[in-house]
């Protein structure tokens, strides 16, 4: 089955957005749908309020513009509240256990819980205790929400997703990981690019292979070959030191004119932002025609909306 066959039910079985490697590719199709019937009534200025009196509590080790901001302005378009909780309000991991962290939460009737943050096993027990929904803003092995918002702009952009190829270019990070597994998991072709010492965790890669067509690879054209999709993000992700040594071994992966016009004639760009425009992409594509990244940023917030609707209507 592909997205535009797929007919919406209004709800999904997991009760957490951990990673996208708990979804099936129906789950997915509900969220992307639920999320365009969301935008469509908050561009015609009609109220959505489905989450009216509902509290999210919003948890920042790492700090966000898009983030926060999409997760704010989301919920309270929904109708509810936002609790914003930064890395000096509170003690988790700290002086608290994430378990403690949770249990506490769960005393003061918060309805669901959005935890932007370093390790991805902090977010997997603080969703085991938790009572709410929790949902992964970013750590350092998965970013879903991203990758939620990319399917949809990607879906917006050519009306289907299965039998697309979309190609990553750059650090194997986060978004290399999610990027893998979605894509893989809604029939698109997918192929990491990344030189030797920079690819992706190979377990996480394991699971993307399990999903569905998913490669890596240290050869750029062959990565950016019949591509739909040209997508990279920044060298350095956020706490990480720069390195002349990464910088040299990257660049030749740079999403720049020459590489973009080796994909195919109507490919678009992506990057999950901010951008480091000299570095990991050229002046000239993120801000070219083929760019599509600020209706990439702006789908966050339409994204999001839809995951938190989904996990949160039916909590008591």
């Amino acid at each position: 089955m592909d997205i535009s066959s797929y007919k919406p039910t209004g709800r999904i079985t997991n009760k957490h957005m951990l990673t996208l490697r708990d979804y099936t590719a129906e789950e997915i199709y509900e969220i992307l749908h639920t999320a365009v019937m969301l935008k469509q009534k908050q561009r015609a200025g009609k109220k959505h309020e489905y989450l009216k009196g509902k509290t999210l509590a919003m948890i920042f080790s790492k700090s966000s513009t898009r983030t926060r901001v999409s997760f704010e302005q989301g919920i309270k378009q929904l109708g509810g509240s936002a609790l914003v909780l930064q890395q000096g309000d509170i003690q988790l991991g700290r002086g608290e256990t994430v378990r403690d962290t949770a249990l506490v939460l769960n005393r003061y009737g918060i309805d669901g819980i959005m935890i932007r943050t370093f390790l991805q096993s902090d977010v997997e027990e603080l969703a085991k205790y938790s009572a709410c929904p929790v949902i992964n803003g970013l750590t350092d092995d998965y970013h879903p929400c991203q990758v939620l918002a990319d399917l949809l702009t990607i879906y917006e952009h050519f009306g289907k997703l299965e039998g697309l190829k979309m190609a990553y270019f750059g650090d194997g990070n986060n978004m290399a990981h999610s990027l893998m597994i979605g894509g893989a998991k809604v029939g698109m072709k997918g192929a990491c690019c990344s030189p030797e010492g920079y690819t992706p965790d190979p377990e996480i890669v394991k699971i993307a292979e399990s999903c569905g067509n998913v490669s890596v690879t240290d050869d750029a054209d062959e990565a950016a070959r019949d591509c739909d999709v040209i997508y990279t993000d920044v060298f350095f992700s956020m706490g990480q030191e720069k390195s002349e040594s990464k910088i040299k071994s990257l660049m030749p992966y740079q999403v720049n004119e020459a590489l973009m016009a080796k994909a195919s004639k109507n490919a678009v760009f992506m990057h999950c932002l901010p951008a480091h425009r000299g570095e990991e992409v050229t002046e000239g594509v993120i801000d070219g025609a083929q760019s599509i990244v600020f209706e990439e940023a702006e789908n966050r917030l339409h994204a999001q909306k839809a995951v938190m609707y989904l996990l949160m209507k039916n909590k008591k």
